[in-house]
């Protein structure tokens, strides 16, 4: 059975763990031999915590046998993203510099899986310090291969943990995303991703030292799971969610809402801003709107989403400014040509003076309130996660058509960060040897309903992974 265990979902290896059907340590032993056996080809987890991950499932182990009841994550085994604190081990970003920025303490997400049972088993790639483009390639560890095919992006920043999952490395991988980092990777790879509403997960990303950041930073940046089905999405979200004394910005409001009255609505916009949209993406969403017609949604196809091309204005004047005065020194951080995808976005998009930055907030404020008002009517909204079938690792450094191309692609994701709403990506089948997948975004706080859309889809289309990787267009 031990060969089986990896492929299992996270909800199967918590239970059959807490009923003593297999031990912690031999789930986790699972792991390791698939990580032993796959990470070389991918190089998607970046250091490896053997060791300490085999010492918790051996204390998982005794608790069960003093007849201790384990939480609902019991031994499931979980990739943690290398920006992403995990205690007494580098949070490297990717980067030379910080290989030795050893952390104090557990990240909230980290301490929230581990307090429930779940085994962080190892960091995972990211494009260095985040920022040097969506391909997950590092400084320190290099690049991360897309499973299905090695000429194609596993997206990021979250790619190694998208990977980690797709394999069968790991049963949930723990990203972040401000603008698609988690969604992105998880489509391109043919998984399920979740990027929650602003406020909903507690976290703390102090990691380079005791100030916190500026405004785009603080209210974009948000926490996500990642898992190859939508029910081990939803026990990740359940613990995930709640307050935080290290995080004044997260709420106390409920996980689950009270159920809407009749038919859920479901707007549907294939082509957000009508900037195109590849025929296999347009069929993906269409095949992800069928499958909500047959669970009895009542699926509409919309105009457009609110404020698209404004939202993505802003989006860019904001971080741009907030990220100006740092850049001079972050940039000699990213290793060479790393600092090309920044540097194109800054050329394009000048700071904003502080009178403009006050306006940029109240316009922020005024796109929130329409995507509000837009969720009122359609509680789901139903469209792309990219636009794109997975493109060519690095095109968004290669040159500015290149990052135009995929600034474009990801324009849903963006703007869906800057209205605080989540967002969900999941698998949709296959094209052309590629994952294809639709993006299902809700009203603030209702990641409910998104995951019980999700989960209608899933059950009618199936799920794609664990995979094992495919070599034939792999890169050297």
């Amino acid at each position: 059975m031990q060969d089986a265990l990896w492929k299992m979902p996270a909800t199967a290896q918590a239970e059959a763990v807490r009923s003593a059907d297999i031990s912690a340590v031999e789930l986790v032993d699972s792991h390791l031999d698939r990580i032993a056996e796959v990470n070389p080809r991918v190089n998607a987890v970046t250091q490896l915590l053997a060791e300490r991950a085999r010492e918790a499932a051996a204390q998982l182990d005794r608790r069960r046998a003093a007849g201790e009841t384990l939480g609902p994550l019991a031994g499931v085994p979980f990739t943690v993203k290398e920006s992403t604190a995990v205690e007494g081990v580098p949070t490297t970003f990717g980067t030379e510099r910080f290989r030795d920025l050893v952390a104090a303490e557990d990240a909230p997400p980290v301490a929230r899986l581990r307090a429930v049972g779940a085994i962080p088993i190892g960091h995972s790639n990211i494009p260095t310090l985040i920022l040097a483009g969506m391909h997950t390639r590092s400084e320190l560890f290099g690049d991360t291969v897309n499973p299905w095919d090695g000429s194609r992006t596993p997206g990021g920043s979250s790619g190694g943990d998208a990977v980690a999952v797709a394999t069968g490395m790991a049963a949930l991988g723990l990203g972040n995303d401000s603008g698609g980092s988690v969604r992105i990777p998880a489509q391109f790879c043919g998984v399920a991703g979740l990027k929650p509403s602003t406020g909903r997960f507690p976290a703390d990303h102090r990691v380079l030292g005791p100030d916190d950041p500026g405004p785009a930073s603080q209210i974009l940046v948000t926490d996500g799971p990642l898992a190859r089905h939508v029910g081990d999405l939803r026990l990740a979200y359940e613990v995930l969610a709640g307050t935080d004394p290290r995080d004044p910005r997260a709420v106390p409001v409920p996980a689950y809402g009270e159920p809407l009255p009749g038919r859920v609505k479901v707007a549907v916009v294939a082509d957000p801003g009508g900037h195109g949209v590849h025929p296999t993406v347009r069929a993906a969403v269409a095949t992800a709107a069928d499958a909500l017609r047959d669970a009895g949604y009542d699926v509409r196809e919309v105009q457009d989403v609110p404020r698209l091309d404004e939202a993505l204005e802003v989006y860019g004047r904001i971080t741009v400014t907030e990220f100006a005065p740092a850049w001079p020194v972050v940039r000699t951080l990213l290793g060479a040509g790393g600092d090309r995808y920044i540097a194109m976005a800054m050329e394009r998009t000048p700071p904003a003076s502080a009178d403009e930055f006050m306006k940029l907030m109240g316009t922020w404020m005024s796109i929130r309130r329409s995507w509000a008002e837009f969720l009122d009517e359609y509680p789901l909204l139903l469209g792309p996660v990219f636009t794109e079938p997975p493109v060519e690792p690095g095109l968004e450094s290669r040159d500015r058509a290149g990052r135009d191309r995929v600034a474009s692609g990801m324009r849903l994701c963006t703007a869906t960060s800057l209205a605080g709403v989540p967002g969900l990506a999941l698998p949709t089948g296959m094209a052309d040897g590629l994952p294809t997948g639709a993006q299902i975004i809700g009203r603030a706080f209702r990641e409910d309903l998104c995951l019980d859309a999700a989960q209608a889809i899933e059950d009618r289309l199936g799920t794609l992974t664990p995979t094992d990787p495919h070599t034939a267009h792999q890169t050297e």
